[in-house]
């Protein structure tokens, strides 16, 4: 089942429903991508038809901000609950380790996609590496990073190299790279690997991660923007 926000499509899936998804897309052997909607990244698409685009074929899209899960129930469409993108690659990584799916980390500041698979294994024994790459990297360098990933044969793709840059990469690159699930995680490695905290527990379920996100960056304040204008639109939109 699919709902629009502001006219973007958003899958309505579970944690479970959309590890059991990705699981599938594991065993079938086909080159997918996962997408992780939040209101930012909805609005992001209003100035954006290629990032409208990637999304529309995206093969799965998960509810991943609150904003977002609101906006879906304010339009009359049942989604069940949130689906962040940190969790669902958490929960990938723990069904990783139990059924030898091999995983390739690439984004992040110098050392940081290290530092995140460290923690990974540390956390989920019996994880299986791949491999590591940083982001930073110019257009002469990709050739040789598509290389090495299919020359790796992971299972699972994190590429954190921010929104929009990761998902267009990864659309352009899609079908070479080989791998069965490629997934945008944004900021997941700095979170993993300690660089950054993640709210807690009490202001998730208050739906006040992106008030935490703000006292601890507040250079996030003019990105922030993006979600009082988020409920402007999609209030307005239900209007017409």
């Amino acid at each position: 089942m699919q709902t629009r926000v502001l006219g973007v499509r958003v899958d309505v899936v579970t944690m479970d429903k959309a590890v059991e998804i990705l699981e599938n897309f594991i065993a079938e052997r086909v080159s997918r991508v996962v997408a992780t909607a939040n209101a930012e990244m909805i609005m992001a698409t209003k100035g954006d038809s290629n990032l409208a685009q990637i999304l529309e074929q995206a093969d799965l899209v998960v509810p991943d901000g609150a904003g977002v899960v609101w906006a879906a129930r304010y339009q009359g469409c049942k989604v069940p609950e949130r689906v962040a993108g940190y969790d669902l690659v958490q929960r990938l990584l723990a069904q990783a380790a139990s059924h030898g799916y091999r995983v390739y980390f690439f984004g992040g500041a110098e050392g940081v996609a290290d530092k995140a698979c460290q923690a990974a294994k540390k956390q989920y024994p019996g994880l299986k590496l791949a491999g590591t790459r940083n982001g930073f990297f110019s257009a002469k360098d990709e050739r040789l990073i598509i290389e090495e990933i299919r020359s790796t044969r992971p299972d699972i793709l994190l590429v954190a190299l921010g929104v929009p840059k990761q998902e267009k990469w990864l659309a352009t690159h899609l079908k070479e790279l080989n791998v069965p699930v490629s997934i945008g995680v944004g900021g997941t490695f700095d979170v993993m690997a300690g660089n950054m905290k993640r709210a807690p527990l009490w202001m998730q379920r208050l739906n006040l991660e992106w008030l935490f996100r703000l006292l601890m960056q507040p250079k996030r304040a003019l990105r922030m923007m993006a979600l009082p204008r988020f409920v402007i639109a999609v209030i307005g939109a239900k209007k017409h």
